[in-house]
């Protein structure tokens, strides 16, 4: 880094760029840390001043090749908050200093049938902040100010960043559950979206049980912290059936063990971009009147919308949820998606500019 960039120089921004695909079992920095020219808004564009940016799964996903593939350079990050610098033509409704998110969906084409009935999610032209387009590990990043959300003032930058995605994504898979008030809920993992789900779920469910499969003794504690009725081992019984299951793990054998549970007519909600190829002989194991008899479903989760994350932002300031968040440097962004893969999580992490 030259010292134009470490003094801050106007017009050069610091970033952590994803160069190429790499296999993170013998990659340990995946990511450059590069001088790059601030980015202009577009017509219809703001430019935001990165401030916070929550470091997800899915970029474990991207960097290994298990979504389709970023446009290279990229710069990854789709938990982003910051406050509008300056406006595009076009842009009505931001203002400079406003402090704004950008989330997982980036852009949408708003035409076809999808985005008419308000799943952008599910367009063809979907493009995914941080995997098609630039996103938050930077100094700045510009997007469309429809795509720009109002952060509520009861959250710093670093509790509002992982609401964006561990939060909005938690928040469709609990809504994709139909799940209600004293029907029990079961979570598989407890990572940044699951301790969110269970925060959500004793707000709006309150009589509803919530148990917890984790590996780890660690997560299953802090599970307990939260209110959760019952944890365990992913292979452990739990002492009730239940209606529905939230599975937020990156593997198989979590779904496979999870449908176990499930009473007749229970539904499993995969939330998750891809699972990892390491365990899909488990897939072999999935046994018809075992796993889904008795009209016992499995749906998917498919990124998230705007509506999502819009009314997600407003439940989550009016509970409120404040996410257990580790700060690291930008400049530590590899450090934090290491640690990410091999399971040290408590809570959410987030890059502070």
């Amino acid at each position: 880094m030259d010292a134009s960039a470490e003094k801050g120089e106007a017009g050069v921004m610091k970033a952590m760029v994803l160069n190429r695909l790499c296999d993170l079992s013998s990659c340990s920095e995946p990511l450059e840390l590069t001088d790059l020219p601030d980015p202009a808004p577009s017509r219809d564009e703001v430019l935001i001043r990165v401030s916070a940016c929550g470091v997800c799964h899915t970029e474990l996903d991207e960097i290994e090749g298990r979504t389709p593939p970023p446009k290279f350079p990229v710069v990854p990050g789709h938990q982003v908050v910051g406050s509008v610098e300056r406006s595009g033509e076009g842009v009505t409704t931001l203002r400079p200093g406003d402090r704004v998110g950008v989330a997982w969906v980036y852009s949408a084409c708003g035409e076809c049938r999808f985005c008419r009935e308000g799943n952008e999610n599910l367009c063809s032209d979907f493009r995914a902040t941080g995997r098609d387009a630039d996103g938050g590990y930077a100094e700045y990043m510009t997007v469309r100010e429809d795509f720009a959300y109002p952060i509520p003032d009861v959250f710093t930058d670093s509790e509002a960043a992982p609401l964006l995605c561990a939060g909005a994504i938690g928040y469709r898979s609990m809504r994709l559950t139909g799940l209600k008030d004293g029907e029990r809920l079961g979570l598989t993992g407890f990572g940044a979206s699951a301790h969110l789900v269970l925060k959500m779920v004793r707000h709006r469910y309150p009589d509803s049980e919530v148990f917890v499969f984790a590996r780890s003794e660690k997560e299953r504690a802090f599970a307990t912290e939260l209110g959760a009725a019952w944890t365990g081992d992913t292979e452990e019984e739990p002492p009730e059936l239940l209606r529905a299951v939230i599975d937020t793990t990156p593997v198989w054998k979590p779904v496979v063990e999870a449908l176990k549970h499930l009473e007749p007519g229970g539904r499993l909600v995969v939330n998750a971009i891809r699972k990892e190829e390491s365990d899909k002989e488990y897939l072999l194991k999935l046994d018809y009147p075992t796993h889904l008899w008795c009209e016992k479903e499995i749906k998917s989760v498919a990124n998230v919308t705007r509506r999502d994350v819009i009314e997600f932002l407003k439940l989550a300031a009016e509970i409120p949820i404040k996410p257990d968040v580790q700060e690291f440097r930008l400049e530590d962004a590899n450090r934090a998606l290491l640690e990410v893969r091999v399971g040290k999580i408590r809570g959410a992490k987030v890059l502070r500019m």
